[in-house]
């Protein structure tokens, strides 16, 4: 028995006519009785009673009805589920970050978008070490990674730059350098012990134009616990300058750096070839690409 039989008998139960049931269900009415002839021997019950002028559903046909439509309108749920998954607007997101991603509201901004248009898709989010998303996303247990470039990737992820900022100095408020008037120079910060986030990228820079090597005290890691360090003084820090914006910390004075600023920049990271309708929709909302 397969799933047109119980819609040719829904249809007849409905009707308590043949005629309009196969005129409804576009078959001739021979066919209709002969399916529904079929159906009763399967079953080894009579379905319905039948006389020149009238049609009624037996006890057996109205026991059979109410688990025949709850079977249909199970089926129609699956199938609407199922398309629905295929347009990717359910399933599971997992996403990755790093605190300067969060700080520069490109995630907040990228997830309130997504959730508006597909809300029945679950999106997880949890912050993560930057060198261990990459390996996240390639093994699949992140699909999406807000991070901050440059990170070294495996050739099955591919980036895509959403925001484009610059970094500036932390410094301890009673540092002479705090109260300094103007950008301060790269050189000024040879001999400082340096507080370094996980994106290392500025003090780098700031050493190489400075033509010193830095001296790196600690490596706490999230920029937090980085200003936190900087502001108990146990060294100066090159960060994101949106944390001028997003952060207010005790004792913690940011300064512009002297010269061409050095740049630094917001990705969203995730594989090349992806399989999950719901996260290529988001993988689509983040590039710009066109909604398929």
């Amino acid at each position: 028995m397969e799933l047109r039989h119980l819609r040719y008998f829904i249809a007849v139960a409905e009707r308590l006519h043949f005629g309009q049931a196969a005129e409804a269900l576009g078959i001739a009415p021979p066919t209709l009785t002969v399916q529904i002839q079929e159906m009763e021997r399967a079953l080894q019950a009579q379905l319905f009673r039948r006389t020149r002028r009238s049609v009624a559903l037996t006890p057996a046909g109205e026991a059979f009805l109410a688990e025949a439509r709850e079977t249909v309108a199970q089926f129609e749920r699956a199938l609407n589920v199922g398309q629905r998954a295929g347009r990717g607007e359910l399933g599971r997101i997992h996403i990755g970050y790093v605190g300067s991603a969060a700080f520069s509201g490109i995630l907040q901004k990228q997830l309130r978008t997504f959730r508006k248009a597909r809300p029945h898709v679950l999106v997880q989010v949890s912050e993560h070490p930057m060198s261990q998303l990459p390996a996240l996303v390639e093994e699949g247990r992140v699909d999406v990674a807000f991070v901050r470039m440059p990170v070294e990737l495996p050739t099955s992820l591919r980036a895509h730059v959403l925001v484009r900022d610059a970094f500036c100095a932390a410094l301890p408020a009673e540092h002479p350098l705090a109260a300094a008037a103007g950008p301060i120079k790269a050189r000024s910060l040879a001999g400082e012990s340096f507080v370094v986030p996980e994106q290392e990228l500025g003090t780098r820079e700031v050493a190489r134009r400075g033509r010193f090597t830095p001296r790196i005290v600690s490596a706490p890691g999230g920029l937090i616990a980085v200003l936190t360090e900087v502001s108990v003084g146990v060294g100066v820090a090159i960060v994101p300058n949106v944390l001028t914006r997003v952060v207010n910390l005790p004792n913690v004075v940011f300064k512009t750096l002297a010269g061409e600023p050095v740049a630094s920049e917001v990705a969203a990271v995730f594989r090349k070839y992806e399989h999950s309708p719901a996260t290529k929709k988001l993988i689509a909302q983040i590039t710009g690409a066109p909604d398929q």
